[in-house]
C-alpha cells in the first residue's frame, strides 16, 4: 500500500474504521470520511495522521467535496472504499417515505457520487473501488426491506461499473458482510437478550443458532478481506460480489 491514497467513507467507526486502520498499517495514506468530527480525529490518530473530511455524504456536492479534499491533501486518489450508510430496520408498513429516501441517500447515492467524482483520478492511477454492501442484498428479510433493496442496488452498480473498469483499468468489487460486531449489532443483540431474558453471551449463542450461521464476524475480518482484494494477489478479482457472512447467504 506504500504510495497509495485511499478514501474510506464511514471511517469513524465499525467496519469503515477497521478498514482504514488496516490499510494505514500497510502503508496507505488515508482520507477519512464521516459526519462525526471527533470520532474521525480519533481515527486519524490510528491511521498515521489520516486526512479528516467531516461532511454529510448525503449532500449532492459531497462526492466532489471529498475528492477535492483528497487531491489537496495528497495529490492523487488510488482507492475508494464506499462503506458509509446504515439503513433503518422495521416493519414495512411503519417505515416512512423519509426512511426510504434516507436509506438510499447515503449508502447508494453517496457511493455513486463519490465514485463518479473520483473515477477520472482512479483511471489515471489504475486504481480500485470496493463497495461494502451486505448479505441482505442477496437474502432480504421482512425487517430489512430498505437495506435489502439498497444493498441489491449496490451489487448491480458494482457489476455495471466493473464493465467500465475493464476499459479504464479500474478494479471494482463488492463485499457483502453478514452480522458483524459493531455498535449497530450490539442493539440487535440487546433486543435478543431482552426477548429471551438472558445475558448477552447467551443471546449471541441464540442469535447464531437462529440465524443458522457459523459465527458473528469482527470488523477486522472485513478489513482483512478488503486489504487482500486491494493487494497484488487480489487483482484478479473484478466484478466480484464476495459474501463474508458466516454462511448466512443460502442462495446460489
Amino acid at each position: 500500500m506504500n504510495g497509495r491514497v485511499a478514501i474510506v467513507t464511514g471511517a469513524s467507526r465499525g467496519i469503515g474504521h477497521a478498514i482504514a486502520v488496516k490499510l494505514a498499517s500497510q502503508g496507505a495514506s488515508l482520507v477519512l470520511c464521516g459526519r462525526d468530527e471527533k470520532l474521525l480525529a480519533e481515527a486519524s490518530a490510528k491511521t498515521n495522521g489520516g486526512h479528516v473530511v467531516a461532511y454529510d455524504l448525503r449532500l449532492p456536492d459531497a462526492g466532489q467535496h471529498v475528492v477535492k479534499e483528497a487531491l489537496q491533501a495528497f495529490g492523487q486518489i488510488d482507492i475508494v472504499v464506499n462503506n458509509a450508510g446504515a439503513t433503518k430496520r422495521g416493519d414495512f408498513e411503519t417505515l416512512t417515505e423519509e426512511d426510504w429516501m434516507d436509506g438510499y441517500a447515503l449508502k447508494m447515492f453517496g457511493a455513486v457520487r463519490l465514485t463518479r467524482a473520483a473515477w477520472p483520478h482512479l483511471r489515471a492511477r489504475k486504481g480500485a473501488v470496493v463497495m461494502i454492501s451486505g448479505s441482505g442484498g442477496r437474502t432480504p428479510g421482512p425487517q430489512f426491506t430498505i437495506g435489502g433493496s439498497v444493498n441489491a442496488a449496490l451489487l448491480s452498480f458494482t457489476k455495471a461499473l466493473a464493465e467500465l473498469g475493464i476499459t479504464d483499468g479500474v478494479q471494482v468489487n463488492c463485499v457483502n458482510p453478514g452480522p458483524v460486531k459493531t455498535a449497530r449489532f450490539d442493539k440487535r443483540l440487546a433486543a435478543v437478550a431482552a426477548a429471551h431474558g438472558v445475558d448477552t453471551d447467551e443471546a449471541l449463542r441464540i442469535f447464531i443458532r437462529e440465524e443458522k450461521i457459523m459465527q458473528v464476524g469482527e470488523p477486522e475480518d472485513i478489513a482483512a478481506l478488503v486489504a487482500f482484494i486491494l493487494s497484488p494477489h487480489g487483482r484478479y478479482l473484478h466484478g466480484s460480489l464476495i459474501d463474508a457472512d458466516g454462511g448466512s447467504t443460502k442462495t446460489v
